[in-house]
């Protein structure tokens, strides 16, 4: 009997933990879904005739004010942007900073880049999936092996004994990046609160890697959420100082790294190399 109260017990919770989980990926959906109405009404060109083209060299002052920005990408959602920016920058400084380098000064470097391994081992369905869906099936099957074989002689992962390899098409890859090579566009520039710049295109693939990464299948739910917030102050933790070195570089912060975000996501969707500020990966150990 008491047995079976147990089981309706766990059963109940498990039902309620998964009911909270829909209710937040619903939410984050329909967010992304609903908010370009605003952002493309917001931004439509008021001018009777010609498109706006947004390029590389495109400045503020083009024919939409703050819709046609430099950098590539149309910002109609500025004021929200900036508000997120100085959100995330705050936070960065006031609780992420200082919680890395606490957890540095009790878990050295060693230790710290094994974690990553391990991470970027498991974010294996996402390289996999979306390989496939680019139909870049002997990158599907070379991804497939280094898992394997890092999974076993790396210990878990904790070794890369086979790393990323552009050449033969081993790396990250997303389903943003699938998306923009089926030609769908940025859309609109976006900062999430706590997890930074993005598009409505990345957005969208954002929501669906959700599906893909073993992370956010941990119940309960927010056991989830603290292994996402451990792992990024493990990530913070192995780039103290890029950020600082990029803002003290930087003229206006906010313009720089939109424009870092969209040539990163554009070098992605095209193939070619990145070597803009921020978004560098370090060579794993």
């Amino acid at each position: 009997m008491v047995n079976s109260f147990e089981t309706i017990n766990v059963e109940r919770n498990e039902r309620e933990q998964m009911k909270t989980r829909n209710i937040f990926i619903s939410m984050a959906v329909a967010f992304i879904i609903l908010l370009p109405r605003y952002s493309f009404a917001a931004g439509a060109p008021t001018d009777t005739g010609a498109d706006a083209v947004v390029s590389d060299e495109a400045g503020p002052g083009g024919p939409d004010g703050a819709v046609q920005e430099e950098g590539g990408i149309v910002d109609p959602l500025e004021p929200w942007n900036r508000a997120m920016f100085t959100i995330n920058d705050r936070l960065y400084f006031w609780v992420m900073k200082p919680t890395a380098k606490l957890y540095s000064f009790f878990v050295p470097e060693y230790g710290r880049i094994r974690v990553r391994n391990v991470v970027n081992n498991v974010a294996f369905p996402v390289r996999f999936v979306n390989s496939i869906l680019q139909l870049k099936i002997h990158a599907a099957a070379a991804e497939l092996g280094r898992f394997v074989v890092n999974s076993t002689a790396g210990i878990g992962g904790m070794y890369e004994i086979v790393k990323a390899n552009p050449a033969i098409g081993t790396g990250d890859k997303d389903l943003g990046q699938t998306l923009g090579e089926y030609g769908i566009p940025n859309g609109f520039y976006f900062i999430w609160p706590f997890l930074g710049p993005s598009s409505f295109r990345d957005s969208v693939g954002m929501a669906g890697d959700y599906f893909l990464t073993p992370e956010n299948y941990i119940t309960p739910f927010a056991d989830s959420l603290a292994v996402e917030g451990y792992e990024q102050v493990n990530g913070v933790s192995l780039r103290i100082g890029d950020y600082e070195d990029f803002k003290d570089s930087a003229i206006e912060p906010y313009v720089a790294m939109r424009n870092a975000y969209y040539q990163y996501r554009k070098s992605k969707v095209e193939g070619g190399a990145y070597s803009g500020p921020l978004y560098q990966e370090k060579d794993r150990q």
